[in-house]
């Protein structure tokens, strides 16, 4: 199993969470909330008001979203719906544990008690440079108070 972190449109109430849930794809199981140890821009960017976390450590916020632990399967579902490695490109981030809904072995208990977890994160170094310039987020709702709202991929 591994450690991953959704900020955007795959966490719950929003219009990717139904992925999560879909245990064709895969098995996701909710750890727990968090947030990133560093700040990055996270932008809503493009036609479709996308959410993306440029890979600019240092800059924007500390980006709030949730942790889950994902089978091999679900992982490689993942890799393809975030167009990893072209769109998003997938790596290891720290995230600082808010909530842990985990009850699992020592590890995940002494981890949540330090307080701090590793987890793959879908980021993206590859961006028009505009993008540096729209507003940052230090969370992602669909129907935020932005007006961005995500155009789901069946209504493209």
């Amino acid at each position: 199993m591994a450690r991953v972190f959704v900020y955007g449109t795959l966490k719950k109430g929003q219009p990717n969470y139904k992925y999560m849930i879909n245990t064709a794809k895969g098995l996701a199981k909710f750890q727990g909330r968090g947030r990133t140890v560093e700040k990055y821009p996270l932008v809503i960017a493009g036609k479709y008001n996308i959410p993306y976390m440029l890979n600019i450590p240092g800059t924007g916020h500390q980006v709030a979203g949730e942790i889950y632990s994902v089978d091999d399967q679900m992982l490689q579902f993942l890799d393809e719906f975030e167009g990893c490695p072209d769109m998003y490109q997938r790596t290891l981030m720290r995230i600082e544990v808010v909530e842990w809904e985990g009850k699992g072995g020592t590890g995940e208990a002494r981890a949540a008690a330090e307080g701090v977890v590793e987890c793959f994160v879908y980021s993206t170094m590859t961006y028009p440079p505009e993008w540096v310039g729209l507003p940052y987020h230090d969370s992602y709702d669909s129907s935020g108070k932005h007006g961005l709202s995500y155009v789901l991929r069946e209504s493209r």
